[in-house]
């Protein structure tokens, strides 16, 4: 297959001209200057400015830790502002379609109908690995992006790459990689394969393994090409001056987020050898993520008795493929204490 940028992007979003702010116009160089260009408050609080836009001192700490180059990084509101400006850029509204492999994450169906495109859904095989042919037997012409998560959510699992490089090399729209927990997982991110697939997007957040769901910031790396459209499309101030500070300042202490992914793995292989003693767990799915997905007896009750006793997880039931399953974050050692405590408890 030839992939060709300039086919799928939208035709209105190829002569656009995007809003220049006062902040792209003038980058402070580090000197004393007098700004009158903004229309700000000029009594000084801390936020009276206007943020980056580019969020050039986050981006370059995140550029040398996953060895790229600013060019190829577009930073969101989260994960989902990302995932929309995709749809935005790539997506005519009443004629394109997606592809999405469920069960995933939900927020791809969301954001298709948010944005009047069709999704086409092909389910995972019983292992939960993408059923390629059907895959690529439903694309069209009218087909811009395949959504693949992984390590999968609600299921754990990574996707096996000679699937993932199949459907790159058959498909001449954009494959979409969602990495929301590649940090907890021991596969090599796609990242390290944007040379080979001009066709390759990959999503990551701030939410997971960095610890910082609250300040919502969510980062997409991609070609060059690709993410120079989104930056055509995305608001001025997409992410905020205290969202950036506090961003800047977590992902500048590498060894600590390391020593706390460290002690969530830790405590997930403590789980693991738990569960097999809890009675109404009939199944225990492989997990590249922060949280286990079990089968059991009756999902409902086992949910509603955890509730009871104070344990809140999430029923993946309504999810195909994940019938009568649990979805069980890791915690701290507290909490999981009092998880297994809860889950003994209830064991005959």
């Amino acid at each position: 297959m030839s992939f060709s940028l300039e086919n799928i992007t939208r035709e209105n979003v190829k002569g656009l001209k995007p809003y220049s702010s006062a902040r792209d116009e003038y980058v402070s160089d580090g000197s004393r200057m007098i700004f009158l260009d903004a229309n700000e408050n000029p009594f000084e609080n801390g936020v009276n400015r206007y943020p980056d836009p580019q969020q050039r001192n986050l981006k370059s700490v995140l550029a040398e830790q996953k060895k790229i180059s600013t060019l190829h990084i577009l930073l969101g509101n989260g994960s989902d502002e990302v995932l929309d400006l995709l749809f935005r850029a790539f997506c005519e509204p009443s004629k394109d379609n997606i592809i999405t492999l469920p069960p995933t994450y939900g927020m791809y169906k969301v954001l298709a109908d948010i944005n009047n495109i069709e999704n086409r859904e092909v389910l995972l095989t019983t292992d939960f690995q993408p059923h390629v042919s059907e895959i690529l037997n439903k694309v069209d012409e009218n087909t811009k992006i395949i959504f693949i998560c992984s390590p999968n959510n609600p299921t754990g699992n990574s996707f096996k790459t000679e699937a993932i490089e199949e459907i790159l090399n058959n498909f001449d729209g954009l494959v979409i990689v969602d990495e929301a927990y590649i940090d907890f997982s021991n596969q090599m991110s796609w990242t390290s394969r944007l040379d080979d697939f001009e066709n390759l997007v990959v999503t990551q957040t701030l939410s997971k393994a960095y610890g910082m769901a609250g300040i919502r910031l969510g980062i997409c790396i991609s070609s060059r090409e690709i993410i120079s459209v989104l930056n055509k499309i995305k608001p001025p101030y997409n992410v905020n001056e205290l969202t950036q500070a506090h961003a800047l300042k977590r992902v500048s202490n590498p060894a600590r987020i390391l020593s706390e992914v460290n002690e969530i793995l830790e405590q997930k292989r403590l789980l693991l050898s738990v569960l097999p003693q809890v009675d109404f767990v009939t199944e225990i799915y492989p997990s590249d993520a922060n949280f286990i997905l079990v089968k059991v007896d009756d999902a409902t009750k086992r949910y509603n008795e955890l509730l009871q006793l104070g344990v809140v997880v999430r029923n993946r039931s309504t999810q195909p493929l994940c019938e009568n399953t649990l979805r069980l974050t890791i915690g701290t050692k507290d909490e999981n204490i009092k998880l297994v405590t809860a889950l003994k408890s209830l064991s005959k």
